[in-house]
């Protein structure tokens, strides 16, 4: 009996290690996509974001309506490699909440923007992630972009 305990508990530890190293990998391609995005470094980015990637915008307009905007990924990434030197732009994360469900992760990671060193809006960044071979790649991307109500 004791020696059944002993296994069940050995096995517990390995699957609560792998789910650990999941986390980790999943967050290392997260902080991988923003290295890339702030090194303006588009082959960086492509590492880890699949060719099917989506990528949407939730927004308040001027008359407090909700928007949604879908933006084409080469576009995105032109525009981030096409921004002048002497603009300074970071997204710094505020922390990671990810969940995996075998070759699937959801990633909530709220976030603040600043441009050229002041505050320029936050919001939350939801990424839906697959596990291709042995690398997680981000295939959905959604964020919301506020001024107010930021921590």
């Amino acid at each position: 009996m004791k020696l059944v305990i002993v296994v069940l508990m050995l096995i517990g530890q390995h699957l609560v290690s792998a789910q650990q190293s999941d986390k980790q990998a999943v967050q290392s391609a997260i902080v991988t996509f923003f290295e890339g995005f702030h090194q303006q470094d588009s082959t960086i980015i492509k590492q880890v974001v699949s060719e099917a990637v989506t990528l949407q915008t939730i927004s308040t307009d001027s008359l407090g309506s909700t928007a949604l905007r879908q933006e084409n990924f080469s576009e995105f990434v032109r525009s981030i490699v096409g921004i002048p030197k002497t603009t300074k732009f970071e997204e710094v994360i505020k922390s990671f909440s990810i969940q995996i469900d075998g070759p699937m992760a959801n990633v909530w990671a709220p976030y603040e923007f600043r441009l050229n060193g002041a505050f320029h809006h936050c919001g939350v960044n939801s990424f839906q992630m697959l596990l291709l071979g042995e690398q997680w790649k981000i295939i959905y991307l959604i964020d919301t972009r506020r001024k107010e109500g930021c921590e």
